[in-house]
This record gives C-alpha cells, sequence and structure tokens, in this order.
C-alpha cells in the first residue's frame, strides 16, 4: 500500500520507481488529468485545466498546464485517459509526479 486510496493494478512490474511494485515513496500533491502523450519510454503528458482568479477584472480565466510523469509498466495508457498522478522524488530533470491510477479509459 502506498498510503493513498487507489486500487493496487492488477499486472506486476519489476520497475524501482514504481510506487506499488518498487521502492519509490509518494507525497505531496494528488490531482487528476488528461493524458495529452505518450510517445517516450515510461513518460507520459498530463494536461491539467484549473482557473486563475485576474483581481484587476474581478473574473476567472481558465489555464492549462503541461507535466511530464512517470508511467510505471504496470499500467496501459492511451491518449485521451483520465489520469491521477502524485507527487514524488525528482526521477529527471523535468519528472516529479508518478502514475498511480487511471481513471476513465477512452473509448476508440
Amino acid at each position: 500500500m502506498i498510503g493513498l486510496d487507489v486500487p493496487e493494478p492488477e499486472n506486476v512490474c519489476n520497475d524501482p520507481n514504481c510506487p506499488f511494485h518498487g521502492i519509490l515513496p509518494v507525497k505531496g500533491q494528488i490531482f487528476e488529468g488528461i493524458v495529452g502523450s505518450n510517445r517516450a519510454d515510461r513518460t507520459i503528458t498530463v494536461e491539467r485545466s484549473y482557473y486563475k482568479f485576474i483581481q484587476k477584472y474581478e473574473r476567472y480565466e481558465k489555464r492549462k498546464s503541461k507535466i511530464s510523469v512517470h508511467k510505471p509498466d504496470c499500467f496501459n495508457v492511451n491518449i485521451g485517459d483520465s489520469v491521477k498522478v502524485a507527487e514524488c522524488r525528482p526521477l529527471s530533470k523535468t519528472k516529479h509526479f508518478v502514475l498511480v491510477e487511471v481513471l476513465k479509459e477512452m473509448s476508440e
């Protein structure tokens, strides 16, 4: 168990940076997003939408950000899937998050 209320994946992997089958601890932020790219090896790009309040106009504007996320071998994701990611220690220059759950798969 990794300390989060997420189900353990059905597949088993040998990835040392897997929070379920490896030794990677998770901490900090947890959020949901949409997979934008899965072309890199063990890396996906997750797009997250949020609202930012603009004080001058007293309105909100919609913003989005892209985050590089480590994908352990025990998960299978495609572009458009809704996923849950959690913060972990830095795994590379841009990867500070790891995939912990696939919420909704896009049917083709």
